[in-house]
């Protein structure tokens, strides 16, 4: 018996056990069923040459959970014809791994190839990895491995020089619930009923375009997950001997276990929540900002949207009127990379209020903003030439640094010299509140014009 007859192979019935996962059911069988990564499979990309060339190296998958990096691995070896060996860090000792390694060599010198997929590499020793590497090196084998960690750090340096690195993004929420429509429509994988037969064994299923949705949202950029949860939704429903099995609002909150609320990460409610949330912290509102805040955790929203929303919030609507709200904000995203849910939701929900109750100044922002109309509308100047560094005697000799003056030479550590391009000279740009701690900044701004002046005259 072959070393292989035990593993999971590419050569897969064309129908499914009916016991099978629905996640199971429904991979692709040709690349264009498969949804999402479109920048390494779209038409013409590379990936999708070698593929359809059928002139393939060993590679890397590198995304988040549920992306797809299993199932393309799997697509590669069915439109290959290749041999598809999977190995899993857990059950896989280095014992298991010549052995299969050695069939695979043999299988390569009678003109057959094997696609070797280990699924979590990261996971796999430095002695596992080793085991693989002479047989990739000399094309035994074609290496797929896929990882949800950096590769840099958890990939052997000999095996990564050796392969192709494939960043894989995570789904979308509208794809993944396109991937849920199929789902419902596929008469032979999926939910599906042929309305032909004479005898449909299984009732038809339906749910609405905001069900299929509020699912997808649900599983936060993982296919699997979403997959998983319609199933259980499905097996949930109750047969209707005159009608389909329909996935209701309230059924699906029972499946979820939370209450559903209305919410669409691309759509208007999206912008109109992110809009209450930001509004409530420029206005001071702690409680509305904790309430928009927590509505958006809850509907399913990415939390480092939101913690990347506040940081700009910091910047934006308080800036130098409390210059700490740019480290908590920053604090709050490091917490809940650090925690993740639910337990990194206080940090943000504690940024949030911080937030509202910082004093507030848009300075800055009207400031950079003013800067940034010049640069636009302006000529682009050449560096004066006193603030240009005479790092050569040619640049000396043609006045680079000339007039120069270093303000720790003076008493006051303030000089009169201009810093902006001529045609700018007395340019005022940022012009501090009186609010919180840029008051002190207004006094000292005041301060170093007034010594300007005096150095003028």
């Amino acid at each position: 018996m072959s070393l292989f007859s035990h593993l999971p192979k590419a050569t897969e019935p064309d129908v499914p056990a009916a016991n099978q996962p629905l996640a199971e059911r429904m991979r692709p069988r040709t690349l264009d069923e498969f949804i999402g990564q479109e920048k390494l499979l779209g038409p013409g990309k590379s990936l999708r040459v070698q593929i359809e060339n059928d002139n393939l190296g060993s590679m890397l998958f590198w995304g988040p959970p549920g992306c797809g990096k299993t199932t393309l691995a799997r697509l590669i070896a069915r439109l290959t014809s290749s041999e598809f060996v999977s190995f899993s860090a857990v059950l896989a000792g280095i014992k298991e791994i010549k052995e299969v390694m050695a069939v695979a060599e043999q299988k390569s010198r009678s003109g057959h190839r094997t696609i070797v997929f280990v699924d979590e590499v990261h996971r796999f020793n430095k002695a596992q990895q080793d085991a693989f590497l002479p047989h990739v090196e000399a094309g035994h084998i074609i290496f797929i491995g896929a990882t949800t960690e950096n590769p840099s750090f958890e990939v052997i340096s000999p095996l990564l020089s050796r392969t192709k690195v494939y960043v894989l993004d995570p789904l979308t929420t509208p794809q993944i619930a396109e991937l849920l429509r199929r789902a419902l429509n596929d008469k032979e994988h999926g939910f599906g009923v042929d309305r032909s037969a004479v005898a449909p064994n299984n009732e038809s299923v339906e749910a609405s375009d905001e069900i299929l949705f509020r699912i997808a949202s649900f599983a936060n950029g993982d296919a699997r997950t979403a997959y998983n949860t319609l199933e259980l939704a499905v097996r949930s429903t109750h047969p209707d001997e005159k009608g389909p099995r329909v996935i209701t609002p309230e059924l699906l909150e029972d499946v979820l276990q939370r209450k559903l609320l209305r919410y669409d990460k691309a759509g208007e409610e999206h912008f109109n929540l992110i809009s209450a949330l930001h509004k409530s912290v420029r206005n001071s509102d702690a409680d509305a900002a904790l309430y928009w805040l927590a509505r958006m955790l809850d509907s399913g929203e990415d939390p480092l949207y939101l913690a990347r929303r506040m940081v700009r919030m910091a910047s934006e609507d308080i800036g130098l009127a409390e210059p700490g709200a740019l480290a908590v904000t920053l604090a709050a995203k490091d917490a809940f990379d650090f925690l993740g849910a639910p337990e990194g939701h206080l940090a943000l929900a504690q940024a949030a209020v911080y937030l509202s109750l910082a004093p507030k100044s848009n300075a800055l922002y009207t400031g950079y903003g003013a800067v940034l109309e010049d640069v636009q509308k302006t000529e682009a100047d050449p560096v004066p030439l006193h603030l240009r560094n005479a790092v050569t005697g040619l640049m000396k000799n043609i006045g680079y640094g000339q007039g120069y003056k270093y303000a720790h030479n003076f008493d006051d550590k303030v000089t009169d010299m201009s810093c902006l391009p001529d045609s700018l000279a007395g340019r005022s740009y940022y012009k501090p509140t009186d609010q919180g701690f840029e008051s002190r900044l207004r006094a000292r701004l005041d301060e170093i014009r007034k010594i300007k002046s005096r150095s003028a005259t």
